[in-house]
């Protein structure tokens, strides 16, 4: 398959090495720093199976790829509004569009028979809605907990996995194929007709987890472990639970267990704090912000969420000024 990873972080570069080494034609959307190292060096991932190496086709401008036969958005929701409308050369007819990407995503409100007004902490000019048919996205959620160490290079310390989905929560043969494909290069990967239950799952463990994260500097294993922190990420799960039952999902775990879970992860460091660690824009509006407002819109208070949410801004906006 022609696939283009569009960012190249630790998710993007995870998907890339991978699907290489799979016998896939790897095409990468980059800039900058990185765009310079995998010019020079190619991508370097050290995973569980050990390490792996691969030279993709690099470009600052999708133009210069054309059309391909799967994209996999790998980008932070922060560069959203910027990435997105320059993806046009990208697409044939049959191209599939995944994006691999945190919170609540732009397209939640897409093909699933309830319309509502877009999230205006998420796309507020409209922008990300009207930047790809919707014909092309297929869901998804990732639990690949990578880390880059440099660009280019990146670490992961736990299996890959991710899920897809049909956005009108309809069976295919698309999703199956690439479930496959995916699963085929070392991603264990599952199909699902209900992929808005999976957001929200992902969505609880982002918003419990990642701005406690800015605020204390713990790892996974020290925010759903420390006694001191259980009581915060209870009151924040329990408002996030009480939002996602209002939108219709169906969570398969209970708080209790969902922290275990949790516990269990090790010495994982969120992508937020590391992206505060470098003086990065946070993704709060995704993660944080678009829960509230789909809160809000049900009538339902996250008082604690919010007062969590507020704090880490303040932290990061802090962070980004130095």
């Amino acid at each position: 398959m022609r696939i283009c990873i569009v960012g190249a972080g630790a998710i993007g570069t995870t998907l890339a090495v991978r699907l290489a080494g799979a016998g896939h034609r790897i095409a990468v959307i980059a800039r900058g720093d990185t765009l310079a190292a995998i010019r020079a060096r190619g991508l370097r991932l050290h995973d569980l199976q050990g390490t792996h190496v691969a030279q993709p086709v690099v470009a600052e401008d999708p133009a210069d790829l054309g059309p391909q036969d799967l994209v996999f958005v790998c980008t932070k929701t922060t560069a959203l509004a910027d990435v997105l409308p320059r993806l046009a050369p990208l697409l044939a007819a049959e191209t599939i569009v995944v994006p691999a990407i945190n919170g609540v995503p732009w397209w939640y409100f897409e093909g699933c028979g309830q319309p509502a007004p877009p999230l205006a902490t998420l796309d507020p000019h409209g922008v990300l809605a009207g930047a790809l048919p919707p014909q092309h996205l297929l869901g998804c959620v990732v639990y690949i907990t990578a880390e880059a160490l440099a660009p280019g290079v990146v670490r992961a310390g736990n299996p890959h996995r991710l899920i897809v989905g049909e956005i009108d929560h309809r069976t295919s043969i698309r999703a199956t194929r690439l479930a496959q494909c995916l699963t085929d290069a070392g991603i264990a990967t599952e199909v699902t007709d209900r992929i808005r239950d999976h957001v929200w799952m992902k969505i609880l463990a982002n918003l419990s987890s990642n701005p406690l994260s800015v605020l204390t500097g713990a790892t996974l294993e020290q925010i759903y472990g420390q006694p001191a922190l259980q009581p915060v990420v209870r009151k924040i799960l329990r408002e996030a639970m009480q939002t996602a039952a209002a939108y219709g999902a169906r969570l398969p775990l209970d708080a209790d267990t969902f922290i275990a879970r949790g516990a269990g992860m090790g010495a994982v460091r969120t992508s937020m704090l590391q992206d505060y660690e470098l003086g990065r824009p946070l993704e709060l509006a995704a993660i944080g912000d678009a829960v509230l407002e789909l809160a809000a819109r049900k009538g339902i208070p996250m008082t604690r969420t919010a007062d969590i949410i507020a704090l880490a801004r303040v932290r990061g906006a802090n962070r980004t000024d130095t």
